[in-house]
């Protein structure tokens, strides 16, 4: 066999990243096309980045630009997996001495909407939008992520898919719901050896049996918000909610707190607060069955709507009878809320892949070519991860838990604004957490050290053709 031509080096540090990837790409082009489009990806933009801007073109005029054909060719019609790309770069992740999970980490399951305009492209449908409270045109992709009180990062995303798009509907064997999607993803996570202590939703998958059931028997223990009113469990005058359970639970103050127990959440900005929970008894539901609810709010006697959770888990408290036959480890109240409290950086993560990385900015149709974007999204992520620790000194041991923040669900009570951004740019976008603070520095260099001679065209398997032009002065934004 011939030696593989070599491709021209991402700038900066990116290309040791890019370069653990080569042996998934086929042909000089393909590799070429994932170091272009991270670059793209990462570096700051005053625009979507739609595949004129990855390419450095003008909108519209410069679709046509060959730098920007490479680019939507690599997208929708080559031939690499994106499967294979995002296992390797979980690989990366579960081997790296700083990202590698814990079993003291959670696995964060959620789904999250962006509008589509047209009927053309792949699992766009009218859907429930919980970021803008309606309904609209739109694409939703479950997600799973692991973190834990001083990293995040994305493992699996799948898009869900509308029943029209089915040609029996709601009946047809293809069709999975949001739920199903989300079960799978953690049974995945599980089958790879990725340790969590619990898998956390909020209330649109917690109040879901059918779900809550499907973990259990895959042996994923959880610990999900259920909303205020959710369900009955008796019936007629004995018909109560998660928040009639709490109100029956005894306070006289914090002095005499009765059944409540303090617990201290520590937030990232380092303050502290003092909230209060409790095992409460609803229906089945206990401190010793099967499912137990757990409340926990900032003040037992009035129950702020936003300032309390309801939280069904199936972790066994600390000397109940489940305790000894439990396959999981128990866990007091205190672990509980940490627990669920850790559920708030996928907001945060959603955050930075769709303001800072284009997440939602794809401009193609294809199922195909709508994964390899999202999987290239979660490596541009990952690569953030890596330069930052890797350029780090030693890590803060504090204890950073976000603040409630509704995020994608709608409006709530916002978080704490971590300290380090991901690409230079303006000051009000979101942030990653410690320690990217770090990467933002090699990212905002990407294209100020950018070789100064254009990297030559992908193979088009001719070697005697000559390099296109630099694009023109007038078709690029950044040069």
């Amino acid at each position: 066999m011939t030696a593989r031509r070599p491709c021209p080096p991402a700038p900066g540090p990116l290309e040791g990243y890019a370069a653990r990837f080569d042996d998934l790409f086929s042909s000089l082009a393909q590799r070429r096309g994932f170091r272009e489009y991270l670059t793209g990806l990462l570096a700051p933009r005053d625009r979507n980045k739609t595949l004129t801007c990855l390419a450095g073109a003008e909108p519209v005029v410069g679709a046509q630009h060959p730098a920007v054909q490479r680019l939507q060719f690599f997208l929708s019609e080559s031939t690499w997996d994106p499967e294979r790309v995002n296992a390797r770069r979980l690989e990366l992740l579960l081997q790296g001495e700083a990202t590698a999970p814990h079993a003291g980490g959670v696995l964060v399951i959620d789904d999250s909407g962006d509008r589509k305009d047209g009927t053309a492209t792949a699992h766009v449908g009218r859907q429930w939008l919980g970021r803008y409270g309606k309904t609209d045109n739109a694409m939703v992709t479950v997600t799973t992520l692991w973190a834990d009180e001083r990293l995040y990062y994305p493992l699996h995303a799948v898009p869900y898919t509308p029943a029209h798009h089915f040609p029996r509907g709601k009946s047809d064997p293809a069709f999975r719901t949001k739920w199903k999607i989300a079960a799978q993803l953690a049974c995945q996570a599980r089958s790879l050896g990725i340790a969590f202590r619990a898998a956390v939703a909020d209330g649109a998958y917690g109040d879901l049996d059918d779900f809550r059931c499907e973990l259990h028997a895959a042996k994923v223990p959880f610990v999900m918000a259920v909303k205020r009113r959710r369900g009955v469990w008796a019936y007629g005058d004995q018909a109560r909610t998660p928040v009639d359970a709490a109100r029956e639970l005894a306070w006289h103050g914090p002095e005499e707190p009765g059944a409540w127990t303090p617990v201290v959440r520590t937030f990232r900005d380092g303050h502290t607060a003092t909230w209060w929970a409790a095992d409460a008894t609803l229906g089945f539901w206990g401190p010793d069955g099967l499912t137990r609810l757990v409340v926990a709010t900032a003040d037992p006697s009035t129950l702020p709507e936003k300032a309390t959770w309801y939280l069904a888990t199936d972790l066994p408290r600390p000397g109940s009878p489940r305790a000894a036959e439990s396959p999981y480890p128990p866990a007091d109240l205190a672990e509980v809320v940490r627990i669920y409290g850790i559920r708030n950086w996928i907001e945060q993560g959603y955050k930075q892949v769709k303001d800072e990385l284009g997440w939602a900015d794809f401009q193609v149709r294809s199922n195909v070519a709508i994964r390899r974007h999202q999987t290239l999204v979660n490596c541009a992520f990952a690569f953030c991860w890596e330069a930052g620790r890797t350029s780090a000194g030693p890590e803060s041991t504090s204890t950073l838990v976000p603040e409630a923040d509704a995020g994608e669900r709608g409006p709530g009570t916002a978080g704490p604004a971590p300290t380090a951004v991901l690409a230079e740019g303006d000051s009000r976008r979101p942030r990653l957490a410690d320690p990217v603070d770090r990467a933002a520095t090699l990212v905002a260099g990407l294209v100020q050290r950018a070789p100064s001679t254009r990297t030559p065209s992908p193979d088009r398997r001719g070697h005697h053709r000559t390099d296109p032009e630099p694009l023109p002065p007038e078709l690029t934004n950044h040069r």
